[in-house]
């Protein structure tokens, strides 16, 4: 048998035993300092083979009975200098990674006591000298030559975890270095530190390998650290990359080498963090090519399965796949799945307006990248798509989606039309849609490390539309214009022609309007002066308003003449005019015209444009009629109250929901010194007795489809009127007679449509229930409608919880905290919420 590694083992147990028993500081020191002989870098170091064998098959069991044995008792037996170079030694210049397991692991069994707080600075000595760098690198050369794999994956977990044992450990008393914020920057300084020294070893001809960094960035990312780590390493690769072909070699394999399960992470963090497509190719190079999963992530995870990234990133992770050739195919593949969601009607349904837009400027950077060639072979597919995507997003009735729909119409036409003009919209040009329309321009790729702090900004000449200077009437320009012969700049030059002196013109005589309302009628149905016409649209509603007995007569006749009236000729304003001459009717003799206007609703022969109209026209005579009126006088009075504007589209949801916030706004109660309010004006409610009147009728045939009109088929556009509309006059029907009924009668009205596919119809129906908690007594609510307010909760809970539209969810929370605030304001109330169930008090 060999004597050596007896004598070793020996010597170790001796020294153990020493430091567990004797209270003699020359014999301590004595005994420690042979140890270290096998430690290496003394004058009296032990021979190689003994120093290995100490270091393989002893140094752990060593530390171990280090620290178990460690106490105040002898420590203090030594100088500081004795503790740092036969105690700290140990541990920061013997093998990093079995000290920094032993301490770690000694960490976590330890009870408060000074060996903690003694191993605890140690370690933190072990962080602060580079010790973990030494210790990466001791792994990646174990590995080079095919090391324990329990072992590595051990200290892998140790590595990462570190700042969550601490944590755990110390709770309060934790260190700065050992928080994730300090911690993981570091860590990342060290993972540089290691690559330069493979990088060194590469250059010297020895093999190396890189994948425990490349596990220890993998499980970094997946913990949810990969801003701390990135913010680091993104900058330094970005430098170290640049001009060294061996650098670019090791960062791919970095990111190749990642485990499948932790790849997502990496690649997300590197997308987010890189400041350009160039960058983000220089550090990833052909991983998508290369790793199946990683090809998922980019292609479809982080384009179809989530919305959450700003701009910028899409023009990374597109340019990316843009920039090479063997990427190019992806960028086409991309492409296409894009557009397969794009024309999907289900999509355009169940999707959030955010994900539709996501998608829509992914298309759009797409179609910025594609090559003639490309867009050539593909022109069929593309044509294709875009019919079907703009069809679906043309029959929504969120204005939002429509206008997305005509962005990415216009621009997929703009691209595949060779001959021949190519589609325009008309739409409201905003930041959104400006934001869409510069994803449009092809967008340079080479971007700087100095653009960094841009990167999210669209600042390329090409996205900011240039503005015609006008000619200045300087008669000698600083450098004319000279137009090529025969262009039509020349052919069309206008510098020759003298305008019109028009100073003396005189302004044509305004046409006389009619001063009768029966003139009015005759004029609106049968003449064909164009001036009178309008002259008379102007007058009208103050006509109606000052003479209301005349008004009376006439009001059916003029009911049906307003109703059916088209626009002639040109007037600022029309739609407005006509239909606030309808509302004045409305309000002078309410009854029949009411009668009138939710009869002709479900009439045949409308336009789903004239039945909204008379959805607004209800709409803004209960609000009318609800209000105090003024002394003397048939308009209401200027006191502040809520006010319904009634614009196209699903815009009114956006103003009925500032009435709801407006009327909870009033029920909150706050203590505030300052200039006390004005007293509001005070008068009897004359929606009260009319409620039923305009209610009712509108609510009983929405399920009773007619051949040019369906509710519950295609029309839902009107449903969500028709659903907003019933929400405003049960809210103005507050305090009446006949709020209880029609609150029942709406609710089941909610409940029967409250899984439509259509999120402005939810909208409308959670606005409805919206109204009547705040229309209906608390006690009634409760006491008459149990069982329909129990369902609507439940409703409203899944729909805060699993509705794709924001809008719905915050209308769904908003109306359970209502319901909240009622069961905690009612003082009588006969039931009680015990376990999620009623039972009785």
């Amino acid at each position: 048998m060999d004597p050596e590694p007896f004598e070793v083992g020996h010597a170790v147990r001796e020294a153990i035993n020493i430091l567990s028993s004797s209270r003699n500081g020359v014999q301590i020191s004595e005994a420690l300092g042979t140890i270290k002989c096998y430690l290496g870098g003394t004058e009296n170091q032990a021979p190689l083979k003994e120093r290995e064998e100490f270091t393989r098959v002893h140094f752990s069991a060593f530390l171990r009975g280090l620290v178990s044995n460690l106490s105040p008792d002898w420590i203090e037996l030594l100088t500081s200098d004795q503790q740092k170079e036969l105690w700290d030694s140990f541990f920061l210049e013997g093998p990093a990674d079995q000290a920094f397991l032993v301490l770690l692991d000694s960490i976590i069994s330890m009870g408060p006591s000074f060996r903690l707080m003694k191993v605890i600075s140690i370690l933190e000595q072990f962080l602060q000298t580079g010790r973990m760098s030494a210790l990466m690198w001791e792994v990646c050369h174990q590995q080079a030559q095919a090391g324990l794999p329990t072992f590595q994956e051990t200290l892998l977990n140790k590595v990462v975890c570190l700042p969550d044992h601490l944590c755990n450990k110390l709770q309060g008393n934790n260190l700065p270095i050992f928080f994730p914020q300090n911690y993981f920057p570091l860590l990342a300084t060290e993972i540089i530190q290691v690559l330069q020294r493979i990088s060194d070893s590469l250059r010297g001809g020895l093999d190396c390998s890189i994948s425990f960094m490349s596990q220890v960035l993998g499980k970094v990312c997946v913990h949810g650290r990969q801003e701390e780590i990135l913010n680091v390493l993104v900058p330094r690769l970005m430098d170290l990359t640049k001009v060294d072909c061996i650098w670019q070699r090791m960062c791919w394999r970095l990111v190749e080498c990642v485990p499948d399960r932790w790849m997502e992470a990496v690649v997300c963090g590197f997308v987010q963090k890189a400041p350009g497509a160039d960058v983000l190719s220089r550090l990833l190079g052909n991983l998508v090519v290369k790793n199946k999963k990683a090809q998922f992530v980019v292609t479809q995870k982080l384009l179809l399965l989530q919305y959450s990234y700003v701009t910028a990133v899409l023009q990374n992770l597109l340019g990316y796949l843009a920039l090479d050739s063997l990427r190019r195919s992806l960028l086409i593949k991309v492409l296409k799945e894009l557009l397969e969601t794009w024309g999907s009607s289900s999509a355009v349904k169940h999707c959030p307006v955010e994900q539709q837009l996501y998608v829509s400027k992914a298309i759009l950077i797409c179609l910025s990248h594609l090559k003639e060639p490309e867009i050539e072979s593909n022109r069929q597919e593309l044509l294709t798509s875009m019919m079907g995507g703009m069809k679906c997003r043309l029959d929504s009735n969120l204005p939002r989606v429509r206008r997305l729909g005509m962005i990415v119409a216009e621009s997929i036409s703009s691209r595949i039309t060779t001959d021949g003009p190519s589609l325009k919209f008309q739409y409201e040009d905003d930041d959104e849609t400006r934001e869409l329309k510069s994803l449009q321009q092809t967008a340079p790729l080479q971007l700087h490390v100095t653009d960094l702090p841009n990167a999210g900004r669209n600042n390329s000449p090409s996205a900011t539309p240039k503005a015609v200077s006008k000619p200045s009437g300087n008669p000698h320009p600083a450098t004319p214009a000279v137009p090529e012969e025969g262009s039509d700049l020349e052919l069309d030059s206008d510098d020759d022609l003298v305008p019109y002196d028009m100073s003396e013109d005189k302004e044509l005589k305004k046409m006389k309007a009619p001063v009768y309302i029966r003139d009015c009628i005759e004029v609106l149905t049968g003449s064909e002066d164009m001036d009178k016409w309008e002259a008379t649209m102007k007058v009208l509603e103050s006509l109606i308003r000052r003479n209301s007995a005349t008004t009376r007569e006439v009001s059916m006749e003029l009911a049906k003449v307003l109703l059916h009236l088209e626009e002639k000729t040109y007037i600022e304003g029309f739609v407005e005019l006509r239909k606030r001459a309808l509302v004045a009717v409305t309000i002078i003799d309410p009854v029949p015209v009411v009668q009138y206007l939710t009869s002709q609703f479900y009439s045949l022969n409308y336009s789903l444009y004239q039945r909204m109209d008379i959805l607004d026209v209800l709409a803004l005579a209960a609000q009318e009629l609800s209000q105090p009126q003024a002394s003397g006088k048939n308009k209401p009075c200027s006191t502040q109250s809520p006010c319904i504007q009634t614009v196209s589209g699903s815009d009114s949801s956006q103003n009925w929901r500032r009435i709801v916030d407006e009327r909870i706004k009033s029920k909150t109660h706050r203590l505030a010194k300052g200039q006390s309010l004005v007293e509001p004006a005070c008068g009897p409610n004359k929606f009260s007795s009319l409620a039923g009147h305009f209610f009712f009728p509108l609510i009983q045939n929405f399920d009773r489809p007619l051949v040019t009109f369906d509710l519950l088929g295609d029309d839902h556009l009107v449903l969500g009127r028709l659903a907003h509309t019933l929400a405003i006059l049960m809210y103005f029907a507050i305090h009446t007679v006949a709020a209880a009924t029609m609150g029942k009668s709406l609710l089941e009205f909610v409940w029967t449509l409250r899984f439509h596919t259509d999120s402005y119809v939810r909208q409308g129906l959670l606005s409805a229930v919206s109204s009547v908690l705040l229309s209906i007594p608390s006690e009634r609510l409760l006491e008459d409608m149990t069982d329909e307010f129990l369902e609507t909760q439940s409703w409203l809970e899944d729909v805060a919880e699993k509705d794709p539209d924001g809008d719905c969810r915050r209308l769904a929370w908003q109306n359970l905290l209502l319901m909240e605030n009622l069961l905690k304001k009612t003082q009588k109330c006969p039931y009680l919420v015990v376990g999620g169930n009623w039972k009785q008090r």
